[in-house]
């Protein structure tokens, strides 16, 4: 537990110091981490204690430069999608919206490609109804991952703030939701002694950090903070999509067979085949229940149930387009293939 604790410790330095000159995202970086130690229904809590602590001490530092006309709006529509999100963590897997945030942020290498030119004109003002928005989204992906940090680090740079804007209204943002998830958290159960003392570990890194980086900002050109924030999208957006994979492979047991023409893909143990050929073009091959089948269909099914010992059935698409149904009939070990067409 200690070397755990220090190996997190001197990673949260490293990760909000590269959050500071990149205008977020330690979340982001240290969810890979977390992994490594604890449950993923309880990461959300420990990254909520460390960046609470970790907003909080940037609003010390760097309230002069709060962007209130973005906090009002930003915040009445946060707060609610934070208990909506956090409340619907046990019911959907965390995992899979990670997956969906790492393309997101990997998306934004076409902005780390641009000019200097383009990186610094590149700023439009949104209206009210874009804030709320954003502000909800935020919110409610807040609550189910606990992090958002790079994830709208773009609707920032796109608003035209300064270094120290973007760190002081992100701050005031994040810090009223973190105080909700906490306390929604904390209700649902959704922690343990682990979780707590990986929490406090890095609220400490985090407050270091953000003593330290007042004295750093002043030497940082606002194109090369903007640059530096899209390359940390993109790098942490890489890191959570392979870890995000790896555990959805997983836990969901997918795998894929390939054959001459035709490759299995297994998922929470279905098997879903594709078949290719020139002459038959893509067929998808999709195993169900007989309760799927439609009315009619069951019919069919119903006639051969007496005759055979084992029944398959597949739902099948035929060219994207002609939806079919195949009966896999098993008789002393012999198989016999009936196609139904749907009526």
């Amino acid at each position: 537990m200690i070397l755990k604790v220090i190996f997190l410790g001197l990673t949260t330095i490293i990760a909000f110091w590269l959050s500071a000159i990149s205008g977020g995202g330690a979340s982001l970086i240290l969810i890979p981490v977390l992994n490594l130690f604890l449950p993923a229904s309880t990461i959300p809590f420990t990254l909520t204690v460390g960046t609470l602590s970790s907003s909080a001490s940037r609003i010390v530092f760097f309230k002069k430069h709060i962007n209130w006309k973005i906090f009002f709006w930003f915040f009445p529509f946060s707060v609610p999608a934070a208990f909506l999100g956090a409340s619907l963590m046990k019911s959907l897997n965390p995992d899979y919206l990670q997956f969906g945030i790492s393309l997101f942020l990997i998306a934004n290498v076409a902005q780390l490609i641009q000019s200097k030119d383009k990186l610094e004109k590149n700023s439009k003002k949104s209206n009210n109804s874009l804030l709320a928005l954003i502000g909800f989204l935020a919110g409610f992906i807040s609550g189910i991952t606990g992090a958002i940090g790079l994830l709208f680090n773009r609707f920032y740079f796109k608003y035209g703030l300064s270094k120290e804007e973007i760190i002081a209204t992100r701050a005031i943002n994040e810090i009223c939701l973190h105080i909700t998830k906490l306390i929604i958290y904390i209700s649902l159960g959704l922690f343990s002694k682990d979780a707590v003392w990986f929490g406090v570990t890095i609220a400490l890194g985090a407050i270091a950090s953000s003593y330290t980086v007042k004295f750093l900002l002043p030497f940082i050109k606002d194109s090369l903070y903007k640059r530096i924030g899209y390359t940390a999208m993109v790098c942490s957006g890489c890191i959570l999509l392979i870890s995000s994979s790896n555990r959805i492979i997983e836990q969901d047991h997918i795998s894929v067979f390939t054959q001459t023409n035709e490759t299995t893909i297994n998922w929470r143990n279905k098997k879903i085949a594709l078949e290719f050929s020139e002459k038959e073009g893509l067929e998808i091959e999709i195993p169900i229940d007989k309760e799927e089948l439609p009315e009619e269909i069951k019919k069919e099914f119903h006639k051969f149930t007496e005759e055979y010992d084992k029944i398959i059935i597949e739902k099948i698409y035929k060219n994207y387009t002609t939806e079919y149904y195949e009966f896999n009939c098993y008789r002393e070990n012999h198989l016999k293939r009936v196609a139904v067409l749907k009526g």
